[in-house]
């Protein structure tokens, strides 16, 4: 199965691997899909906050966040949500904090 054409190279690659690894059922893999769509969004802003900066000046001469911080965030944000539904590991992380009885 290949990945789908709009990814970004790197993206196909991921999704191709996880393919490859997984036994993925269609809902599976449109999310999958939808996983790589986020990443591919959060690098293209993050490029262009390197190049642009995080703000810009309006016509007030007032600081203002580029709508790239924004979609770099929201894209970020679905990335995880995506691959937290999709579950990809084999083995459940443990539970998050100091472990019990640590002596504190």
């Amino acid at each position: 199965m290949r990945a789908p054409s709009h990814l970004s190279p790197a993206s196909r690659r991921w999704w191709a691997s996880v393919v490859d690894s997984y036994e993925l059922e269609e809902h599976h893999r449109l999310l999958l899909t939808a996983a790589c769509q986020a990443w591919d969004h959060c690098q293209a802003a993050r490029r262009v906050l390197a190049t642009d900066g995080m703000t810009y000046t309006d016509r007030f001469g007032q600081p203002r966040a580029r709508p790239e911080v924004g979609i770099e965030r929201d894209s970020r944000i679905g990335f995880m949500r995506a691959l937290k539904e999709l579950g990809l590991d084999i083995v459940p992380s443990g539970p998050i904090g100091r472990p019990p009885g640590g002596g504190y």
